[in-house]
């Protein structure tokens, strides 16, 4: 049986716009130790932090994140 977790790619979209996570931070409103969380996958944003991230960064959540399977 497989797990299925979310991955994403926020830092590399973060970097592409030249942002440390501080200034994303502030963009959306939230902590930067909320971004490093979310970036390495400790903490799954909320829906509205989750499309709030994805316009910051002019993509679509979809494109942001992703699911991934574990095999157990």
């Amino acid at each position: 049986m497989s797990e299925v977790r979310i991955g994403n790619r926020l830092k590399q979209r973060r970097a592409e716009k030249n942002l440390t996570q501080a200034d994303l931070a502030k963009l959306v409103g939230v902590s930067r130790k909320t971004i490093n969380t979310v970036e390495n996958s400790v903490f799954i944003p909320s829906v509205l932090l989750a499309l709030t991230l994805a316009r910051q960064l002019d993509t679509t959540v979809e494109q942001l994140f992703y699911l991934m399977r574990e095999k157990a």
